[in-house]
């Protein structure tokens, strides 16, 4: 009785399989399509990319953008980079700050220092800042670029810019040292004085 139970299964299950493997209606007329094999490569990021328009930055925006604070390069046009940083703050309702000097500058590296070391004054800075750097050097002074904002007193020194470029304020970083380094609530007072409300 299994065995003739068991043949009958089969018997079901192969009318079964042979009904599912049957052309329907639609697909015995559609011609088969070809697959595509092309090679396919990963997005990479590229920082000489402008940044894109819209909400959400794609991995060369991040890169771009990234690399507006990387070091004062000679090499970099402010002008392209600010149009960079405009897009960025535009989109994230943040000010910008432009951090003029050079890599001569053993305060300017100080500077770095100590944002990087402070966790309080680098969120307030990607919170609310796009920082981007301008060389101030022998290889490259930017004075075109500079001669639209006010004297620069000592380096680094910071101009605070709203979304669209605009000079909202220029800031001497020698009031805001102490010592050897910089004045902790003065940076932070500083910060919050100026950032978007």
């Amino acid at each position: 009785m299994r065995k003739i139970a068991g043949w009958m299964s089969m018997g079901v299950l192969a009318a079964a399989l042979a009904a599912c493997s049957q052309p329907g209606p639609d697909t015995a007329k559609a011609p088969a399509q070809p697959l595509d094999t092309r090679p396919t490569e990963a997005p990479a990021a590229d920082p000489s990319v402008p940044v894109a328009s819209g909400n959400t930055p794609a991995a060369a925006d991040i890169a771009a953008i990234a690399a507006l604070n990387a070091s004062f390069d000679p090499a970099r046009d402010p002008a392209a980079d600010l149009e960079t940083a405009k897009v960025e703050a535009q989109r994230g309702n943040k000010r910008i700050i432009l951090d003029v000097g050079g890599e001569w500058c053993p305060w300017c590296h100080i500077l770095d220092k100590f944002v990087e070391g402070d966790a309080e004054v680098r969120r307030l800075r990607d919170a609310n800042y796009v920082w981007m750097k301008v060389n101030y050097s022998e290889d490259n002074e930017n004075k075109a670029f500079l001669s639209q904002f006010p004297e620069v007193k000592g380096y680094p020194h910071l101009f605070v810019l709203d979304a669209e470029g605009g000079l909202l304020h220029s800031q001497f970083t020698g009031e805001l040292e102490q010592g050897k380094s910089y004045d902790r609530a003065k940076f932070l007072a500083f910060m919050k004085e100026w950032a978007p409300r």
